[in-house]
């Protein structure tokens, strides 16, 4: 009989002030919970389910059998680490707020604005503007990963991203990579890249997780159900947040083994990938627990499908209310960086938020405690 536990925080708060004290700073971000269900699942079927608070989570653990008490007890330590910045060149990426990541793709067949920048002057003019209006990170994209779109070849995507890094880099961005080839990979890196964004979780090309051990950069590992060509093969899940979290949590231990730094290391649960919009919903849900993983937390839900689906099926150039909803969302769970299209509407909904959550923690500073 397998067992496995997992603590999901529950109950979200503007600050600890609002709950005296009796709140927890997810993964170091803006977010704070206060309770926290522990679900324990013998064989994928949930056996029991404790509610407990930072003053009684102890209590609840040792509720636990011996054979999952350990890996619950870091969980709860992960949920309480904060993250040191990360280096990307010259650029210093706090991760104590949202970030922003901003999507460039020099591909002819993206889904949301394919061949649109593939030309080196449009791009050039994108990457720009997206640094202008507060992105902290650029992400290049040679290859579409949308469902159905055709095989790109390692050196048509070497000769499409490189300009692009190199652009970037004249421009002293923080240059990102999204890619699953490690010849990309390698040749980004020398171009100017600073880190790779892998949607297979370095699964799909075997020479990409010691390439990133050896060049020390930092690495988003992304959850999808397939390992080869089709990302998305495999889709079906029977519990999909337990599913996604125990895949980066054995992405990330083998990345570590690899010789990875564990702080060199981003998860993100790969919203879109091979999953209905039933699975989408429950991990944009269940988002705060991904802290538990103990690395920083990246979510792409910018323009994605399930915004559509869940509005009048717009087309994807058509999504903006709906990513800003996302990313909000995002924030109020702790994300720690927001992949997203629309940069300049998404960093100002990121400063009004920030605004509101900067008031949140000190709005209760003058009540007495009891």
């Amino acid at each position: 009989m397998t067992a496995t536990a997992y603590l999901h925080p529950l109950t979200l708060v503007p600050g600890p002030q609002a709950v005296e004290g009796d709140a927890v700073r997810l993964g170091g971000s803006m977010a704070y919970a206060r309770e926290f269900a522990l679900v324990l699942r013998r064989d994928g079927v949930v056996a029991d389910r404790i509610i407990c608070t930072a003053a009684t989570v102890e209590r609840a653990l040792a509720r636990l059998p011996d054979a999952v008490a350990a890996d619950a007890a870091l969980q709860w330590a992960n949920l309480r680490k904060a993250h040191p910045p990360l280096q990307l060149g010259a650029r210093t990426i706090r991760l104590d707020q949202p970030q922003i990541m901003g999507i460039l793709n020099v591909t002819p067949d993206s889904f949301s604005d394919g061949g649109a920048h593939d030309d080196a002057q449009a791009g050039r003019t994108h990457a720009a503007a997206m640094l202008e209006a507060g992105a902290a990170i650029i992400d290049i994209g040679g290859e579409s990963t949308r469902p159905g779109a055709a095989a790109t070849f390692e050196d048509e995507e070497i000769r499409r991203v490189i300009p692009a890094v190199e652009y970037c880099a004249a421009m002293g961005a923080a240059i990102s990579v999204d890619t699953r080839r490690a010849g990309v990979l390698e040749a980004a890196l020398t171009a100017g890249a600073h880190m790779v964004n892998d949607v297979s979780a370095l699964r799909y090309d075997p020479r990409s997780i010691d390439l990133v051990a050896a060049r020390g950069c930092p690495v988003v590992l992304m959850h999808a159900p397939g390992a080869g060509e089709d990302l998305h093969a495999g889709g079906q899940y029977a519990d999909v947040v337990s599913e996604v979290f125990d895949f980066l949590k054995a992405a990330r231990a083998r990345a570590i083994a690899a010789g990875i730094a564990e702080d060199r290391i981003i998860v993100d649960p790969g919203i879109g990938f091979g999953k209905s919009l039933a699975d989408n919903l429950a991990l944009i849900n269940a988002l705060p627990l991904f802290h538990a993983l103990g690395s920083p937390v990246m979510l792409g839900a910018s323009r994605k499908r399930m915004i559509g689906a869940l509005s009048a099926e717009e087309p994807a150039d058509q999504r903006l209310a709906g990513s800003l909803a996302m990313a909000v969302r995002g924030m109020e769970a702790g994300v720690h960086i927001l992949r997203v299209h629309d940069v300049s509407e998404t960093v100002q909904a990121r400063n009004v938020w920030r605004g509101l959550r900067d008031v949140g923690l000190t709005d209760f500073s003058q009540l007495p405690l009891h």
